[in-house]
């Protein structure tokens, strides 16, 4: 299930550039953490998205990137803050907190069958 719906390097960068460089190395810590934000987006939109992601618009592919980049990213910053600056960790928590809620109130309400072509 890990990075179907977006890549690591994308949550990495969400998490702004004084990253615990450990937890930005590790493969199977960022995989855990992919796996548990696909579980999540899947669980509160009840919709299974990695199953079915071939067939999904790039615009939907896009909200889920976003979604769970920034699940990720928040799992990031928060696993070592002490390389932050004065509130920089606050404020991309922030950020990424707000991506997160839009994003999942777009994904719950998704009617595949309401987009339609120009």
């Amino acid at each position: 299930m890990s990075w179907t719906l977006c890549t690591s390097g994308a949550a990495v960068y969400k998490a702004g550039e004084h990253v615990n460089s450990t937890v930005s190395g590790s493969g199977v810590i960022l995989a855990k953490w992919s796996d548990e934000a696909e579980g999540r987006i899947e669980t509160e939109t009840r919709r299974t998205w990695v199953s079915s992601y071939s067939t999904l618009s790039d615009g939907v592919k896009g909200i889920l990137s976003d979604v769970c980049s920034s699940l990720i990213a928040m799992k990031i910053i928060s696993y070592d803050t002490t390389g932050y600056l004065s509130r920089e960790a606050d404020i991309l928590m922030n950020v990424n907190d707000d991506i997160v809620s839009k994003g999942l109130s777009i994904l719950k309400d998704f009617k595949s069958n309401t987009l339609q072509s120009p």
